[in-house]
This record gives structure tokens, C-alpha cells and sequence, in this order.
């Protein structure tokens, strides 16, 4: 899963890739191998500003459409309204990508289980302006798993297809360093209900703490590293920035587990 944020204050790529230069990203992310294009237009930094969906929609229906009429691959959207998610599928988005878990906007669960969409349930403390002041949890990976157990169950309810589900624990989202590297070391145990594992790190600060370096430049191959592991570790889908190293280290992780195929 590639990244493209059309937004102007993520924390790593802010203001790069708006326009037609999104565009450019996103196809040199598809010849580099991703096969899914993730777009979001509202920063999920701790601290950012709420963005309305107005703006969002802006942002990131022109980019879907011109995209959809050129690739046939899976897109999704980064977003938690509801109003963002129904222009973008719309637009030709097939996946919701939701780092509420549903939970911010009662008209998001209706409109996946109408839509049929792929939906990616995050596990998140708090929300992005409040979740990194002082993440707290007796046992991590126990709430995380909880959490999952609660929302499949509900989704159902909501009669969203479990197989349309898979399951994102949310690092760096309300999370420590060493909360991350708790659910690194628990991945084998988050694919509650044998749902798919989606794992997010490309970048995150996280990195930049365990190394010593706040330099993003010092994240980009230990990003490569965690996939690598990850992978083995039994996580399906890999949310990255750069897309061409990754899917590198994929293939030769998949070469040493199952043989290369001809």
C-alpha cells in the first residue's frame, strides 16, 4: 500500500504531492510495485488540525477520479467522515481506510456495509490532536485484541461482510515506544478472527526513538527492516512511503519462506 497525501502538513511528505504532482506519485508507486494507492487529505500527526470535509473531499475526489480512469488497482481513502468516504467511492475508491475504527462518524459503518467496500479498522487512543500527551494501557496488545473482538463483532452487526475487514493496530497512534514495540512483538496475535493484518510504520517517529535520530532520512531503511519481519511475522499489507525498497524486501522475505517461484 503506497501512500499519497494531498495534504499540506503531514508530518513527513506535507505539500508534495498536491495536484498533478499526486498524480506522478502515485503511478511511480504502481510501477515500483504497490497495489494499493492509499490517499488522505487530512494530516494524522499528533497535533494537526481538523481539516472539514469540505476541504478533504477537495483534496482528494480529483485525484481518485483521474486516477481510477488510468489504473485498475485498489484505492483507498484515509479518512473517518463518512461525507469523505461517499465522495471517494464514488469517485472509484474501493477501500475505507478509517483511523477511528468506525467509531468518529455514525454514518461511516451504514455507508460501508451498503457500499460493500474493503474497510481498514485502525486501532487508535484518543485522536490525533490528543493521542500522543500521555498514552496509558495495562496491557497493550490484550486492548488492542479487545478492540478488534468488539468491532468485528459490531461491523457484523452493522452488516459489513468480515471479509471485507481487515485489521491496522495503529502505530504511533496513541502509543509509546514501547506500546509499538509491543504489538511489533504480538503480531502473530492480531489477526483476531483471521483477518488480515495491515501495519503502518513507514517513517513514524517510533523509529526515530529507538535509533537515536530525528532525522527522517534515518527511518527510511529500518522501515524496510520492520517490513521484512513483519512480513514473516504475518502481516498482509504494508502501508509505506517508499514503495520500491519494500516490495524489494517482500520478495526476498516470500523467496526464503516459500522458495522462489519461476
Amino acid at each position: 500500500m503506497g501512500i499519497l497525501n494531498v495534504t499540506p502538513d503531514s508530518f513527513s511528505d506535507g505539500g508534495k504531492h498536491e495536484g498533478c504532482a499526486a498524480l506522478e506519485h502515485a503511478r511511480r508507486m504502481i510501477a515500483e510495485g504497490a497495489q494499493i494507492i492509499d490517499i488522505g487529505g487530512e494530516s494524522t500527526r499528533p497535533g494537526a488540525p481538523e481539516v472539514t470535509a469540505k476541504e478533504e473531499i477537495a483534496r482528494t475526489r480529483p485525484v481518485i477520479e483521474a486516477l481510477r480512469k488510468e489504473w485498475q488497482g485498489s484505492i483507498s481513502i484515509d479518512t473517518s467522515k463518512a461525507a469523505v468516504a461517499a465522495a471517494a467511492l464514488e469517485a472509484g475508491a474501493d477501500i475505507v481506510n478509517d483511523v477511528s475504527g468506525l467509531t468518529a462518524d455514525p454514518e461511516m459503518s451504514p455507508l460501508c456495509a451498503r457500499t460493500g467496500c474493503g474497510v481498514v479498522v485502525m486501532h487508535m487512543q484518543g485522536d490525533p490532536r490528543t493521542m500522543q500527551l500521555a498514552p496509558s494501557y495495562g496491557d497493550v496488545v490484550a486492548e488492542v485484541i479487545t478492540f478488534f473482538e468488539e468491532r468485528i463483532s459490531t461491523l457484523a452487526s452493522a452488516g459489513i461482510d468480515p471479509e471485507c475487514i481487515c485489521l491496522d493496530p495503529g502505530i504511533g497512534f496513541g502509543k509509546t515506544v514501547e506500546h509499538n514495540l509491543a504489538l511489533l512483538r504480538a503480531l502473530p496475535l492480531l489477526s483476531v478472527g483471521g483477518r488480515p493484518v495491515l501495519l503502518g510504520v513507514s517513517r513514524k517517529s517510533f523509529i526515530g526513538k529507538t535509533l537515536g535520530s530525528m532525522d527522517l532520512a534515518d527511518r527510511a531503511w529500518p522501515t524496510v527492516a520492520i517490513t521484512a519481519w513483519a512480513r514473516d511475522a504475518g502481516a498482509r499489507i504494508h502501508r509505506v512511503h517508499e514503495v520500491k525498497p519494500n516490495v524489494e524486501a517482500l520478495r526476498m522475505t516470500e523467496a526464503i519462506m516459500h522458495g522462489v517461484c519461476s
